[in-house]
Formats: structure tokens, C-alpha cells, sequence
């Protein structure tokens, strides 16, 4: 009975509140890298997703074909999918914001203010590809932080949602990793 009680608790865990991930390409380093965890803390736990956040997404539906699963129980064991279908992206920009590339001085701009992106690697550009994006309502823009590798908003911008994520597939955000 114990045994029960804990595997229903774990699940009740993993639906509702945290969530682990493994990161599988270099699409995010230096900060992380393939092979190593991360902890996602559901969106609805503490606050919602903003820019800056690092997120795990489904991207079915907009990066990869398929249909996404949403609810409670989308990215859990319950409700697995092929392992490409989750990225680990960085949210750029949010509903209603305006993302470009780039300014002069080579960075992205955002509403209309050069964006600051320490995380980069260092001597990496902010992009190669030109976009000037308005994020619609409810949809979010994610990039990686090694955007030489990282194929992220940028790259399926002719592809359904104009290259940006619902709401409803960001999974929540990384609070911590090891590995």
C-alpha cells in the first residue's frame, strides 16, 4: 500500500508541480549542456513564464508536425511524446512584444530597446537571420543561447504560430540543473 501511495505521489508531483528533463543538443550552451538535468517548475506554481526565463516547451504543432498535448498530465509519463518534441529554449519575448534583429551594434531588439544577452557564448552574434516579429496574444518567442546550432523561433518562421510557441505548450521553467 505504501508503494502505491508514494508512486501516486510522485505522479501527483510530476503532473502538477516539477518536472524532469534531459538536455539533449548544444543548443543552450554554455549554461547547459547535452547530458545534463533540469528541474521545470510548472508555470502555475509561482508565477507565470516571462522574458529571460528558460523554459521546456512541446513544440508539436509549431517546430515539429504533430499534435501537442496540454493539460496537466502534457510532458508527464502519462502523456509522453518522441523525445524531439521538447526543447529547452530561452523566452526572448512574450505576447504583444516586438522582437528584430538586430540593431546596428549586431544585438536583438525588443519594443523598440537593444536587448543585454550575457548568456550568449562569448564573441557569438545575437543572430545571422533578419526578423522583425510581433508576438501574438497567448505566444511566446524562444531562442537558445548557442544560436549558431540553435534551431528555435527563428527558424520556423513560415512554419504554423510564425515561428512563436503557445502559451499552453511552454511545460514551465528551469529553477535548476545538475549533471
Amino acid at each position: 500500500m505504501a508503494s502505491v501511495v508514494a508512486v501516486l505521489a510522485w505522479l501527483g508531483l510530476q503532473m502538477l508541480v516539477v518536472q524532469v528533463f534531459t538536455v539533449t543538443a548544444a543548443s543552450m550552451q554554455p549554461g547547459l549542456t547535452a547530458g545534463q538535468h533540469v528541474v521545470v517548475l510548472r508555470p502555475t506554481v509561482d508565477r507565470p513564464v516571462r522574458p529571460g526565463d528558460v523554459v521546456v516547451a512541446d513544440v508539436r504543432g509549431t517546430f515539429v508536425p504533430g499534435q501537442r498535448v496540454s493539460g496537466p498530465l502534457a510532458g508527464t509519463v502519462l502523456s509522453p511524446g518522441p523525445e524531439d518534441v521538447y526543447v529547452v529554449k530561452r523566452v526572448i519575448a512574450g505576447p504583444g512584444d516586438r522582437i528584430a534583429c538586430c540593431d546596428p551594434a549586431g544585438r536583438l531588439v525588443l519594443n523598440g530597446r537593444p536587448l543585454d544577452e550575457p548568456y550568449l557564448p562569448a564573441g557569438q552574434a545575437a543572430s545571422q537571420d533578419e526578423f522583425d516579429v510581433l508576438v501574438p496574444a497567448d505566444r511566446w518567442w524562444l531562442m537558445g543561447d548557442n544560436r549558431e546550432v540553435s534551431e528555435d523561433s527563428r527558424a520556423h518562421l513560415g512554419s504554423p504560430g510564425g515561428g512563436t510557441v503557445p502559451s499552453e505548450a511552454v511545460l514551465g521553467r528551469v529553477v535548476g540543473v545538475w549533471g
